[in-house]
This record gives C-alpha cells, structure tokens and sequence, in this order.
C-alpha cells in the first residue's frame, strides 16, 4: 500500500517536471496551425536555452503566409542576437509589395543594426526628410536661407554599408551652397527656386546612401544679410573711428598749447609785476642819491595822474558810442 502511494507520486512529480520542461502546450499550438515540429526540436531548443516561443510564434506566422522556413536557420538568427519576429514580418510585407527580400539578406540587415520593417515600409511608403536652414552666398553679395525637403526610398540592396540620413541632409546643404553661390544674382534663385531642386538631384547625392532619392523640393527661401556690403560698412566704420580719435588728439594738443600760452602769460604778469615793485625801491634811491629832484618826482607823478584821466575818459566814450543788444 505504502509503495504504491510513492509510486504515484513519483509518477506525478515526473510528469509535473516533463510539462514544466516540455512546451506541450506550444507543441499543441503548432500541430494545429499546420506546422510540424518535433516534440525533440522543443527540448533542444530547452537544452540550448532559446525560448521556443520566439521561434514557434515568427514560424506559425511565416507558415501562414505562405513561407518557407528552417526552424534551424530561424534558431540561429535568433541566438545570434536578431530580432526573429520583425524578420519575419518584414518578409511577409516585402512579398505582399512584391519587393525582392529573402530570409539570408533580412538577416543581415537585421544584424547590421538596422531596421529591417521600417526598411520595407520606406520602400513602399517613401519618407520625407526635412534640411535644416541653409545659408548660402550668391555672386551679388546676398545671403539666401533656404530649406529643403527631401523624398527618400529605402534602397534594400544598399541597406548594408549604406549611409544614413545624415549624409543625405548633408550632401542637400552642400548641394543647395553650391547652386547658390554659383548663381550671378539672388534675384535668380528667388524667381526660379527650382533650379536648386534640378542642380542638386541631378548630382547623384543618393550614391553610396541606404536611400533612393525621388525628389527634392525647395520649401522655402529667405533673404539674409547683404554680405558684400558688410565689409564697406566696416571700414566706414572703422575709417570714422580713426578721424574721431584724431580729432581728439587735436583737441587735446590744442588744450595743451592754451595750457602752456596761460602759463607763459601768468609768468610774464608776475615778472612784470616784480618789476614793478622795484620801482618805488629805484625812486627812493634816486632821492637819496639826489639823481632825482623832488618837483621831478611831483612831475612824473602828475603824468602819471594825467595819463590815467585821459585812459578813463577814452573808456566811457567807447562804452557810449557801443551798440545797444
């Protein structure tokens, strides 16, 4: 009795780590999708530590779509690192757009880094990029802003190796620069905006890029700076810079010299001054030597006097006969 309980529970417990170790229930899934897969394919796929459902799941899909697929080949680029599911669904899209795709070339894109579906919808939906601002210089001096928009497919045999967007916007900028400033006028550019949009599609700009350019439209065009006149307003402005600061160096040499002539005039008014101290000083040596008389002294005094008289009165006549303001 007692070994016939223990049998049943070691019957249970293996049965129990079969189910847990065996995706049954997935093998189930697949036999009723059609798809045939060994219940010994699961345990390996067990044994190797890939999770069966991310490889049965992508093959049931594949299945239903009419593709053929080695679970192998799926296992491996799924233990190399892939993205199995967006694969196979970019499969299915390519072949229902009738775009040439097999399982080895999505592998590799896939691998690369790539997006493999976006790839494909590009193909069918083209993309549109958008350039930034681009200034540019015509012949004339004048700076044009123009902005660019770029149509793109996915170019699926380049998508390996192939450069990205950047490069497309950048080659666009490069190419709108050089129509620009090979122009003789603004005014050209202006009334033709698309003889941008002609130059630059005509270079090729797509060689070498995941991308197939289909148009390039100008979106807008703006006039910058007027370029050539920008170093004639700089030497105006530096030409008016150097006549002030010479005239300030005048100005200043000039209140320099008025310095110096105040100068010179006070000095010559203290020597005049200090001559005139010394008379007094020479008169009454003069008395005292007796080289001068007393009625000479009265003498010189009263010219003195006179001349002083005939100055004042020639100074209120000036300032009657002078013009009222």
């Amino acid at each position: 009795m007692y070994s016939g309980i223990v049998l049943i529970v070691a019957i249970v417990v293996i049965v129990i780590v079969f189910l847990g170790f065996v995706p049954l229930g997935l093998w189930v899934s697949a036999l009723a999708s059609g798809v045939h897969v060994s219940i010994f394919t699961l345990i390996g796929m067990k044994i190797r530590r890939v999770s069966p459902s991310k490889i049965v799941g992508p093959l049931i899909k594949a299945e239903k779509a009419g593709l053929n697929m080695e679970i192998s080949k799926m296992e491996a680029h799924y233990l190399a690192g892939g993205n199995l599911d967006r694969v196979i669904t970019a499969l299915i899209t390519a072949r229902g757009a009738n775009i040439g795709l097999d399982f080895p070339e999505a592998c590799a894109i896939d691998l690369a880094g790539r997006d493999v579906l976006q790839a494909v919808q590009m193909s069918v939906n083209p993309r549109v990029i958008e350039t930034p601002i681009v200034a540019a210089i015509a012949k004339d001096g004048i700076e044009l802003r123009a902005k660019a928009r770029v149509t793109v497919r996915a170019n699926i045999e380049r998508l390996v190796g192939g450069a990205g967007e950047e490069t497309i916007v950048a080659r666009v900028g490069e190419g709108i620069v050089t129509t620009v400033g090979s122009a003789q006028t603004h005014k050209e550019v202006l009334e033709n905006p698309d003889l941008i949009s002609r130059t630059v599609l005509g270079k090729g700009l797509d060689a070498g890029t995941a991308f197939e350019i289909l148009s390039i439209d100008i979106a807008d065009v703006d006039v910058g700076r007027n370029v050539g006149a920008q170093p004639q307003m700089d030497q105006a402005e530096a030409d008016r810079r150097i006549a002030q600061a010479k005239a300030e160096e005048r100005r200043a040499m000039a209140v320099a010299r008025e310095q110096e002539m105040k100068a010179a005039a006070q000095e010559q008014r203290a020597k005049v001054i200090e001559a005139e101290a010394e008379v007094p000083k020479a008169m009454a040596a003069a008395l005292r030597e007796g080289k001068l008389g007393v009625m000479d002294y009265y003498q010189m005094q009263n010219t003195i006097a006179d001349t002083n008289m005939r100055e004042s009165i020639a100074d209120m006549g000036n300032a009657q006969n002078a013009p009222k303001k």
